[in-house]
This record gives C-alpha cells, structure tokens and sequence, in this order.
C-alpha cells in the first residue's frame, strides 16, 4: 500500500485486519449518526489493526479521540485509505496511525460506514478480514492470511541473513562483498 504511511515517526503496526468500508461525500450528505467510529472501535478486538478503506478521500475518519479509545482496548492500530486529523494527540497517546493523509476536515456529515469486516480495497490492494497487516515507517503491507506463515519463514529467513551480513561487514567484509555473498540484502 504504497501512499500510506505512519502519521507519527516510530509508528509499527502488526496484527490482522479488521475491515471497514466508507463512503465520502459533500458536507451535509449524511447524518452525524453515520459516522458510526465508535461502532468500528466496539467491532474491533484486542490486537486487531483496524483498516478503512476511504478511497483517499480528503476527509478525516480518525483523529486523537479515537485513537485513545482503540489504544484502551488494545487495538493494534489503524490504517486508513483517507484522511485523519489530531497528529499532536495521536503522538501523544502512542497510537499505531497509518493514513493517505493528514487533514483537518471532518468527517461528521460527509462520511458513512457502509460495512465492517467485509472484504475492502485499501490503496489498491484487496484486503480481507484477518489478514495480517504490517506496518513502520517504510509502509504498510497487506499479508494474504492463506500465505502469511510462508511470508513471515521468508522474512525471519531474512533477517537471520541480514544478521550474518552485519557480522561479516564488522568484521571487515565490504558491502560489495556481502551483496554477493547475501542475495537478499
């Protein structure tokens, strides 16, 4: 999901997907009561990363509030295909927030939630309830739950190889070297 990112430095995320789709619109378009976060917050459960797909748009689905709510029920995070607001209180509470964009608008009376945990497209990527997302402050990926055990053994493969490689430079290899000898670094 290459235009999200962590809205704070040091945000990682990682846990399964809890889904929700929104509809954006003009001010006025919908009423308070559709703007249901506290519905998605009461559907998520401890470890879940909530993930709402917005389709980019320009209007804050989550801020501070919300974030310290999710944070109390031990949610893992949130990714958001749209906008969020309240960066200084997000920062504050230590809230995993990965968005398209930081905004001021809110989404009171322009945004309904039209479905939880139902499969959603976020940034161009299908993404269905429990699949495993993982975030820091690269990005945000999406792990298919039937191919996140063969991922997460390719990716500790890794790691252990890039811990080899940092062993082997401290001892003098040079980076050239340790490409060749490491074909994943």
């Amino acid at each position: 999901m290459p235009h999200l990112k962590a809205v704070a430095p040091g945000a990682r995320i990682v846990g399964p997907a809890m889904t929700v789709r929104e509809a954006s619109g003009d001010f006025g378009q919908f009423s308070s009561d559709d703007f249901r976060i506290g519905s998605i917050i009461d559907a998520a459960l401890a470890g879940d990363v909530i993930v709402i797909a917005l389709g980019g748009a320009a209007v804050s689905t989550w801020g501070g509030m919300a974030s310290f709510a999710a944070k109390c029920k031990n949610v893992a995070g949130v990714l958001v295909d749209g906008g969020v607001r309240d960066l200084e209180e997000i920062a504050e509470f230590g809230f995993p927030v990965f968005a398209r964009r930081l905004v001021p608008t809110t989404g009171r009376t322009r945004l309904n939630v039209e479905s939880i945990n139902e499969p959603v497209v976020v940034d161009g990527v299908t993404v269905e309830p429990g699949d495993l997302i993982v975030g820091d402050g690269t990005g945000a990926v999406c792990l298919p739950q039937s191919d996140t055990g063969k991922i997460v053994g390719l990716a500790e493969q890794y790691a252990r190889e890039d811990a080899l490689a940092l062993d082997d430079m401290k001892a003098g290899l040079t980076f050239s070297e340790a490409m060749a000898k490491y074909r994943k670094i």
